[in-house]
């Protein structure tokens, strides 16, 4: 099955890469100002990275699939998997952790907004790569 792509509007590129960088921003921002052990702030870092690729592979695999693309059943489960374990190790973590409410809240809104806006990264530099492929996958000769 072959869909029409069409070209992202800049106002939704600019929006999604600011939606990611404020996302991201403000959980290491916040991290950076945490009142935990290092070992804690190594721990919410790597859930986040994490999280991160693991939206973004799931939402490539997806539109693979949509797209006619073989994807293996493993690696379509394995990238669920992965996004399913990052929202669980930052739900304990934050269950768990000695901070207040308020901190609890700000960072699961700002994992939430990061993973929503990498999906969104990842649709349109895909959309774009799609509409201009002989600039991403053809390397330019110099003679």
């Amino acid at each position: 099955m072959q869909s029409q792509v069409q070209r992202p509007t800049g106002a939704f590129v600019g929006a999604s890469w600011a939606a990611l960088m404020l996302g991201v921003l403000s959980f290491m921002v916040g991290l950076w100002n945490a009142q935990m052990q290092l070992n804690e702030k190594g721990y919410y870092l790597t859930v986040l990275l994490y999280g991160l690729f693991a939206a973004v592979s799931l939402q490539k695999s997806v539109r693979d699939k949509l797209e006619g693309t073989p994807v293996t059943g493993i690696y379509f489960g394995l990238c669920w998997f992965s996004l399913v374990t990052c929202l669980v190790l930052l739900s304990v973590g934050l269950w768990n952790a000695e901070m207040a409410l308020s901190e609890k809240g700000f960072y699961a809104m700002a994992f939430a907004l990061s993973l929503f806006a990498a999906v969104a990264v990842q649709k349109n530099v895909r959309d774009l790569s799609l509409l201009e492929p002989e600039s991403v996958l053809e390397p330019e000769h110099n003679v």
